[in-house]
């Protein structure tokens, strides 16, 4: 549980942590398409650089990345074994029996694993490493603010994004107390069938639901006290302004979308 580290924020002196918080947003929708976008071995192996290369600029310590990465082994596992043993190919490199595994499908096992690698490091450090909750706020708010001659309450949904992603680690601290409060009492989650194991967890959802929904109450308690109301007639202590250093940064983005295409288009080695 302590290695889940979602929605927490980074302090560092940094080029992404100066960036503006819109530009931030902008540039991760912008990465997540590049990466869906790369086919083939030349084009995941420069979002591989792209991450390390992010991972550099954002100054965050090398330890906590690979704690970012801990709690999606079995995810990246899973889709490994599920893309090796259920892709069909022309090279046959293993074949026993009923089961079968190509060349391709190991190729393709390789390419989503990376995926998944880079999104959940490139995401991180393009914005929730970088960006404190607060800035995030603000940021999605303006970015959708053109949606309120729809009606549609920004303010109130940026703040439920925001305050969701802050109780992450919040809630994540909790289970961990929970988890070792029922182990003092004799609890078991280790060992047993899956059956028996799911049952364990009970005495611990229990809990932490009531904990979250008193957090949740209290919360709301103390933004009443303080006369919240919603953004109407809100100012803000911070105001966001562009900087010439943001249009840098999204023309290097826009350049490396490129390069993912152009490498793409080359159709070297495998390709999805």
């Amino acid at each position: 549980m302590k290695s889940i580290t979602l929605g927490q924020f980074y302090p560092a002196d940094s080029i992404l942590h100066r960036a503006d918080p819109r530009m931030k947003v902008i540039l991760t929708v912008l990465y997540i398409v590049a990466t869906f976008l790369a086919k083939n071995v030349l084009s995941f192996a420069l979002l591989l650089l792209s991450a390390l290369f992010l991972i550099l600029i954002s100054k965050i310590p090398m330890k906590l990345v690979i704690k970012s990465i801990r709690p999606i082994l079995f995810i990246m596992a899973f889709t490994a074994l599920i893309n090796v043993f259920f892709t069909g190919g022309e090279t046959v490199l293993v074949e026993w029996k009923f089961i079968h595994i190509y060349l391709e499908g190991v190729y393709q096992a390789l390419f989503m694993v990376t995926r998944i690698v880079v999104l959940i490091l490139g995401t991180s450090m393009l914005l929730t490493y970088t960006t404190t909750p607060i800035m995030l706020t603000d940021a999605l708010e303006q970015l959708l603010s053109p949606l309120r001659v729809l009606h549609v309450p920004v303010h109130e949904f940026a703040m439920m994004m925001t305050i969701a992603l802050r109780f992450i680690p919040t809630l994540v601290e909790e289970t961990d107390k929970i988890m070792s409060a029922q182990k003092a009492r004799g609890a078991d989650f280790t060992s047993g069938s899956l059956i028996s194991r799911a049952k364990a967890l009970v005495p611990i959802l229990i809990p932490l639901f009531v904990s979250a929904f008193r957090r949740a109450d209290e919360l709301a308690t103390a933004m009443e006290c303080r006369c919240y109301h919603g953004g109407t007639g809100r100012t803000r202590m911070t105001v966001l302004h562009y900087h010439p250093l943001d249009f840098v940064i999204l023309c290097a983005m826009l350049a490396f979308g490129a390069a993912i295409v152009v490498l793409n288009r080359l159709g070297l080695g495998f390709t999805l």
